[in-house]
């Protein structure tokens, strides 16, 4: 292990202390939907401006509110759709400026983020609608399928792969790629490792998914 790797390592198990001492409690405490949005939105405004040229464009993806985000190494012909997350209930594309102008970058690609639809208000399918729609905008684009990647963290993975069987049974050429990172494949919630890492997950707590479901 390098140097390099050192720091990064003891820079992720401090910000997962970090995280499990601040965020997780504060999250157990939140009493409603409309609480935790209002706990996001805050934490939203200590999100970091992306740093100069990066372009960061609101646009209509099929009906769907996006934003663009291109960087000076993006190349015009590749491109990933991120999905994110927050348990389909909360978040929105300006959360993750921080980390999709880095995607931008050192995938050297368009990142097109959307704003899909959130429950309770809009219950399924309404975000994997989102999902299709903004997919076949870029496809209407003339991007080719082999030149996009999906990509989704928590309910944004889950949705990523939702999207690619909807994709698949409506007979449309599929992605290159889908990256997810910790998805939420299981709103049954029958996975036996939803208990035993209830205590070591540093952000979620646990016993408050079958009230987000």
């Amino acid at each position: 292990m390098n140097v390099g790797s050192k720091a990064l390592s003891l820079r992720a198990r401090a910000i997962r202390v970090c995280v499990r001492l601040l965020v997780k409690p504060s999250l157990r405490a939140l009493s409603s939907v409309k609480a935790a949005r209002r706990h996001l939105n805050f934490l939203g405004r200590l999100v970091p401006v992306p740093p100069r040229g990066i372009d960061t464009t609101a646009v209509n993806a099929g009906g769907v509110r996006a934003e663009l985000i291109t960087a000076p190494l993006s190349r015009r012909d590749r491109y990933i759709l991120y999905l994110h997350g927050g348990s389909y209930l909360v978040g929105w594309p300006g959360l993750y400026r921080d980390l999709t102008w880095r995607l931008a970058t050192f995938c050297r690609a368009r990142v097109l983020c959307i704003d899909y639809r959130l429950a309770p208000e809009h219950p399924f399918p309404a975000a994997l609608d989102d999902a299709v729609a903004a997919y076949r905008w870029l496809l209407a684009q003339g991007v080719g399928p082999h030149r996009i990647a999906f990509m989704g963290d928590s309910a944004g993975g889950g949705l990523a792969f939702a999207t690619m069987l909807r994709l698949r049974d409506e007979g449309v050429a599929l992605p290159a790629a889908a990256v997810v990172v910790s998805p939420w494949t299981d709103l049954a919630l029958t996975g036996e490792s939803l208990r035993l890492n209830a205590a070591i997950d540093p952000l979620i707590p646990v016993e408050l998914a079958p009230r987000v479901v």
